[in-house]
């Protein structure tokens, strides 16, 4: 036998070896896709597919509850700057029971502590549209202040009523400002069961 001979026989012997444990490796990637199909699905996933997946759109965060001027005790924190409520209760862990957005009317209550003093199940808004859970708390320049909600579930405020024909200092001239103060049902039923007659409401700037 030729040297010839013995080369080409160990080329091809190295050929097959070669064939051989690239069919296994082939083999064993196969068994592996078929063991665990969602992982080799998430690995080879790219491009704009995989990149369309819906996020969740973040919640916003509630401002934190003012650090002076809020009052002590059971207690409703209405912030004039933020349009935002807080429910208090001091035996409570935390004490901030419940934090909600509002929309103000067409105007705003002067910063200071009053008591609810009223209270309507249902009725009709400035606009009107239907509304309950109304908690009055404040009457300042002919204008009552007060929370309530739509019951179409809306929060937007109740527009100003139209102008008055006679002159500004007309006592009359308070039908065009409106202090309704609206949040949405659910948070309007929060504030409708904490504050009962007579429970103090804190207006904070």
């Amino acid at each position: 036998m030729g040297p010839g001979v013995v080369v080409t026989g160990l080329t091809l012997g190295a050929l097959a070896v070669v064939s051989l444990l690239a069919f296994q490796a082939n083999g064993a990637q196969d068994r592996a896709v078929a063991a665990n199909p969602a992982t080799s699905t998430a690995a080879t996933s790219s491009g704009p597919a995989a990149s369309a997946t819906p996020t969740a759109t973040p919640t916003p965060t509630a401002p934190a509850l003012p650090t002076a001027g809020t009052g002590t005790g059971l207690r409703v924190v209405y912030s004039v700057s933020t349009h935002y409520v807080w429910l208090i209760d001091p035996k409570k862990t935390p004490q901030v029971v419940a934090t909600f957005p509002v929309t103000p009317g067409t105007v705003e209550p002067a910063p200071g502590s009053y008591p609810v003093y009223s209270r309507t199940q249902s009725g009709t808004g400035t606009d009107g549209k239907q509304i309950e859970h109304v908690v009055r708390f404040a009457q300042q320049n002919g204008v009552v202040f007060g929370f309530g909600a739509n019951v179409d579930g809306g929060t937007g405020a109740p527009p100003a009523a139209p102008a008055p024909t006679s002159a500004a200092s007309s006592p009359a001239a308070s039908a065009g400002k409106t202090g309704g103060i609206r949040s949405s049902r659910a948070d309007g039923q929060l504030l409708w069961d904490f504050a009962p007659k007579d429970t103090k409401v804190v207006v904070v700037p």
